[in-house]
């Protein structure tokens, strides 16, 4: 009997200066076609930001091969379990930045400007020790809406670019201790050097991300699942486990619910919570899944259901 493919998927990014970022990201989609990896790169002049899968052989080689070149030594590399169809092709784009701030000329560079890395055992012993500080999220509302740290702060953010819109909120903060969190590390070490620009005092950020604090710590203080980009969706560690706490609440009727779908309303392509038992019923009346009370958002990206209500605005 021929044993199971294993699969492995790789997320990891690096602020490092790329000269021509048009000639890297060849040579990455060349190495990842080669050896049949497929996902999303984004190479700009700050550095790269990846996540990957493929067999786990090609893509420890593509470790090994990418580590040639010394400019992406000393990565944080996140390996997971993959499951050979996370991604349905293979994506290499060159931008402007690896993760959008948008602040142009007064722009970030994290490399001269950002918040001390802070493990996540060093985490860990935080929250047991009770140290006073202040964990801000520096994700998506759609995805701490799946997930998130207790007692974070949570600012309703549409996409990363808009955390300027969002710093007056979190002003209380800045003689305080500051962690920001986000999926594997690469917005929030933007983001924590963003927060020292802006006048906050004493800002850390968690080495990895939250994936390398669940990895370590299941179930503990990331209550949820983690919201990744990718065919999986959402991912969680030991989620049968008595501990694991569901926050996600069903769009339809408010029930708990971890089941993400996708919104097949014309021009919404959305994603929202729905609870299995609603789903069925959405999908026996009009054969489709769609946002429960309407398409407030159509066309303006995802999750717009649970932002609107998140940020407190009333819809008829």
């Amino acid at each position: 009997m021929t044993a199971a493919m294993e699969y492995q998927i790789l997320l990891f990014y690096k602020y490092v200066h790329i000269d021509d970022p048009e000639a890297t990201r060849e040579w990455f989609r060349s190495l990842c076609q080669r050896l049949d990896l497929k996902g999303r790169l984004i190479i700009a002049t700050e550095g790269i930001n990846i996540t990957l899968e493929g067999t786990k052989e090609n893509t420890e080689t593509f470790i090994k091969e990418m580590e040639k070149d010394p400019r992406f030594l000393n990565i944080h590399m996140k390996r997971s379990v993959g499951t050979g169809s996370a991604f349905p092709r293979l994506s290499v784009k060159t931008r402007n930045e690896i993760v959008t701030l948008g602040l142009g000329v007064c722009d970030v560079d994290p490399n001269v400007t950002t918040g001390i890395h802070l493990k996540p055992e060093e985490l860990h012993e935080w929250i047991k020790s009770g140290k006073e500080f202040y964990i801000v999220d520096m994700r998506n509302a759609y995805e701490h809406a799946i997930g998130r740290f207790k007692g974070s702060a949570c600012p309703p953010m549409d996409n990363f670019r808009d955390l300027p819109k969002f710093i007056k909120s979190l002003a209380h903060l800045k003689d305080k201790t500051v962690l920001t969190v986000c999926t594997g590390g690469v917005r929030c070490e933007k983001a924590s050097g963003y927060l020292i620009t802006q006048g906050f005092k004493d800002v850390y950020q968690l080495d990895g991300g939250i994936v390398s604090y669940m990895e370590k710590y299941p179930n503990e203080d990331f209550e949820g699942k983690l919201y990744v980009f990718d065919g999986r969706v959402a991912m969680g560690f030991y989620t049968d486990d008595p501990k694991h706490v569901i926050v996600g609440r069903c769009e339809g009727c408010g029930a708990q619910s971890e089941n993400i779908v996708d919104c097949r309303d014309g021009g919404c392509n959305g994603q929202f919570i729905i609870c299995e038992e609603c789903e069925k019923k959405q999908l026996a009346k009009r054969g489709i899944t769609h946002c429960p009370k309407g398409c407030p958002r159509k066309g303006k990206g995802l999750f717009g259901k649970i932002l609107d209500k998140i940020k407190g605005v009333s819809r008829s």
